[in-house]
């Protein structure tokens, strides 16, 4: 891991990653996991291998805990400065945003605009989402990244996309070639349900208020019960918590 040119976002410097291409060659991804993050140079974000994919969702895994902050607009190329326009992509499995360079020097994507690209995720049913919002009260919009109530919104207010969340079948699918790995994956894979995301996105937030507390002793300053607090969870997040605890049996 080496410093890299800075965040889009936040302009910190990003973290520098390598990873294996399907090209034969090695190369290198700038991620910002407080912004969430990943700059793509030119096509960079069609060449990972599934071995890379694994890599990736380790990462993911590792920052869960990170404190996040919002993105900023407008953002600027980390190789140009020049400002990167705005835009929506569809793919099969739903629109998602990303942020260009005029220039062509790359792609800024969030994490799970990435994971929208990839297909590694499917619209909700809304089942599904009736019974999700037993378990949780809130959730960010894997498009836009706003937070959307999940017990009164049939999609996101603000961007308009449907409520989406990983499917770890396609991302075994994506891990072709990575067996042992994918094969331990599509056996956890069969019994994923809603179920097992909101219990998911209720770890995940009590891991991220237990590391804020550490590092703010004012968490959940107020309320008069802790456990009974509504809990804001990001989707991509626990769908990666989720197929990392799979992969790493």
């Amino acid at each position: 891991m080496s410093l890299s040119p800075p965040c889009p976002s936040c302009r910190q410097p990003m973290e520098a990653h390598q990873f294996a291409s399907n090209l034969g060659h090695t190369l290198e991804l700038d991620i910002c996991f407080a912004c969430q993050g990943l700059w793509f140079d030119s096509k960079e974000n069609l060449k990972l291998t599934p071995a890379s994919v694994v890599e990736l969702f380790r990462l993911l895994h590792e920052h869960r805990a990170d404190q996040h902050r919002p993105l900023h607009e407008p953002m600027a190329c980390p190789r140009c400065s020049t400002s990167l326009a705005k835009g929506f992509d569809v793919v099969r499995s739903g629109r998602y945003m990303v942020y260009r360079c005029a220039r062509q020097h790359g792609r800024f994507s969030s994490f799970s605009s990435f994971m929208i690209e990839k297909g590694f995720v499917r619209h909700m049913t809304r089942p599904e989402i009736d019974d999700l919002a037993k378990r949780v009260g809130a959730i960010y919009c894997t498009s836009c990244g706003a937070p959307v109530d999940i017990r009164k919104d049939h999609a996101c207010p603000y961007c308009r996309a449907a409520f989406s969340l990983i499917d770890p079948e396609a991302v075994v699918r994506a891990m072709e070639g990575y067996a042992q790995a994918g094969a331990r994956a599509k056996a956890h894979a069969q019994h994923a349900t809603p179920v097992d995301i909101g219990d998911a996105l209720v770890a995940l937030e009590r891991d991220r208020t237990r590391a804020e507390r550490e590092r703010q002793k004012q968490a959940f300053s107020g309320l008069n019960n802790p456990q009974e607090a509504s809990f804001t969870g990001d989707l991509i997040a626990a769908g990666v918590a989720l197929i990392w605890a799979a992969i790493k049996e």
